[in-house]
């Protein structure tokens, strides 16, 4: 399996380089992404792939069903590298439906330490339990709670120190909110962006 890896690499390279000579030279001298991506783990929802980017054109941060979790300084030292030493100005956080993660905290199983992970998950659907045994099927339901973990999300990361001082500071940075489709291969926009500490849209909830 390893080697099959591995010569697909030797394939892609090749590749790319009788399609764009000097590519991985100029690539290696800088790093200037225009996005930073907090995504799923999900091995079926590559940052690159689905928002068709190149390498070099997005700073990613994954982990099982994006949850921002505001202890985990893995993402917020990702987050701190991104805003001051990147310059990124379009920060995106990216849920899909059809989540295994989402799937895993609505249900009364044991998952390991995934279940700590996941507790804010089951928070939210516990504070959305009305709204959301109101739609008709528990896909549909785990589909809205994936949106609605979204959202929580860019909310989560607006109000990090990380963002409050970037805005301070008179920084144009702007926080989404997409979800994708697996059954489709599109990103929605949820019209949560928040900017400069305020929400331009409550389309969410």
């Amino acid at each position: 399996m390893l080697d099959a890896l591995l010569e697909r690499n030797a394939a892609w390279s090749a590749e790319q380089n009788v399609r764009e000579p000097g590519y991985f030279a100029r690539l290696a001298t800088r790093q200037r992404p225009d996005f930073f991506w907090i995504g799923c783990s999900d091995s079926r929802v590559p940052a690159n792939v689905v928002a068709g980017l190149d390498p070099g054109e997005v700073f990613v941060h994954r982990n099982v069903a994006n949850v921002i979790h505001s202890s985990d300084m893995n993402l917020l030292s990702a987050l701190e590298f991104a805003v001051d030493a990147l310059h990124i100005r379009e920060i995106i956080v990216c849920g899909h439906f059809g989540c295994g993660g989402v799937k895993a905290a609505t249900e009364d199983l044991p998952h390991g330490l995934a279940d700590h992970w996941l507790e804010p998950i089951r928070r939210l659907a516990r504070s959305y339990a009305i709204d959301l045994s109101c739609l008709e099927d528990i896909e549909t339901r785990r589909d809205r709670l994936a949106e609605l973990n979204v959202a929580e999300g860019v909310r989560r990361v607006s109000e990090t120190p990380i963002l409050q001082r970037a805005w301070a500071r008179g920084e144009d940075i702007r926080v989404h909110g997409l979800i994708y489709g697996l059954k489709d291969g599109r990103l929605r926009d949820l019209e949560c962006t928040v900017t400069r500490g305020y929400a331009t849209s409550e389309a969410v909830g």
